[in-house]
Order: structure tokens, then C-alpha cells, then sequence
């Protein structure tokens, strides 16, 4: 019973029948205003109420909740913030839309992006075994002819983990 509960995660949702919408903090003005990109594609500059301003900080890149004003579409005022785990957690749903989406994880994209970077390691690994015979074959070609080819072969050697250091500071940006 107690992984159920933490596998849902109650969260505010806007309310569209008065006009509420995601959007991401872009830029801190000061003065409690904030310009934000809302997910109708507008940018507008929304004002942190007080109420909020003292109890909920806001940041830039923060996915929050505004409502736009009706008498003047430039700007709003912001509602919600969301934490870092509910802002996560509507990604992966599926509900936030493309543009305020910053976690990029939408439920199509998501399971695609996976196989592909799971398959790609695969069909490296099945790569590298023919390389290797090949690389057997050449050191003994390289023994049999001169010894600088074998030094040629220690270089590509090198330059094989100079391309797994290149991975390595890949998997290094994308998870920290």
C-alpha cells in the first residue's frame, strides 16, 4: 500500500475555464514581476502577489500556473509554483504542453528517445567484435612486417579510449 501512494503525486492543475495556463519563468524583473513564456506561445509579464511572494520563492525556469489578465493580454499574474518533483512528475504524464514542457520527457518521446539509446550499445557492441579479429589480424600482419606498425596499432588503441573519455563526459552532461 505504500508504493502505491508514492507513485501518484497530487498536484494543482490550472483551471482553463477562467483562463488559467502552464508557464515557465523566463526572466526575474524584480519589483514581484517575472516575464513568462506561457503555453499559449505568448510571452507576458506576470506579477507575484504578495500572499505568494512570502510563502512560495520564484525562479527563473520554474513551471508555474498564471492567469492571464482580461483587460490587458500582456500580462498576469501568477497563481501557482511548482516544485521540482510535481514539475517532473506532469512531464512524464504527458500534460504539459510542448513549450513549457523543460523536462522534455512527453509520454511519445519518451519511450522512443529509450530504445534508441538502449539500441545503439548493442549495435556498437556488435560492431566492435568483428573489429576485434580484425585487430588480431593486423597485430600479427604488424609483428610479421615491422615493429612500427604494432606502435601504429597501440595508438588506435589510445585513440579508442580517448573516444571512451568522449562518453564518458556525455553521460556526465546528461545526468550531472
Amino acid at each position: 500500500m505504500g508504493g502505491e501512494a508514492a507513485e501518484k503525486i497530487r498536484v494543482k492543475m490550472p483551471n482553463t475555464k477562467v483562463n488559467e495556463m502552464f508557464a515557465i519563468a523566463d526572466q526575474i524583473l524584480g519589483g514581484r514581476r517575472v516575464n513568462v513564456v506561457c503555453a499559449d506561445g505568448k510571452t507576458r509579464m506576470a506579477r507575484i502577489p504578495g500572499k505568494m511572494r512570502r510563502r512560495q520563492y520564484v525562479r527563473e525556469g520554474d513551471l508555474i500556473i498564471v492567469w492571464p489578465w482580461d483587460f490587458q493580454d500582456a500580462k498576469a499574474d501568477v497563481k501557482h509554483r511548482y516544485n521540482k518533483t510535481q514539475a517532473l512528475y506532469l512531464s512524464r504524464k504527458g500534460i504539459l504542453p510542448e513549450i513549457v514542457d523543460i523536462f522534455g520527457m512527453g509520454a511519445s518521446d519518451e519511450g522512443s528517445e529509450d530504445d534508441d539509446l538502449f539500441a545503439s550499445p548493442d549495435e556498437e557492441e556488435s560492431g566492435q567484435e568483428p573489429d576485434d579479429t580484425a585487430d588480431e589480424a593486423s597485430t600479427e600482419v604488424g609483428g610479421e612486417t615491422t615493429s612500427g606498425d604494432g606502435n601504429e596499432d597501440e595508438g588506435v588503441g589510445n585513440d579508442d579510449e580517448a573516444a571512451d573519455d568522449d562518453d564518458d563526459d556525455d553521460l556526465d552532461e546528461l545526468f550531472g
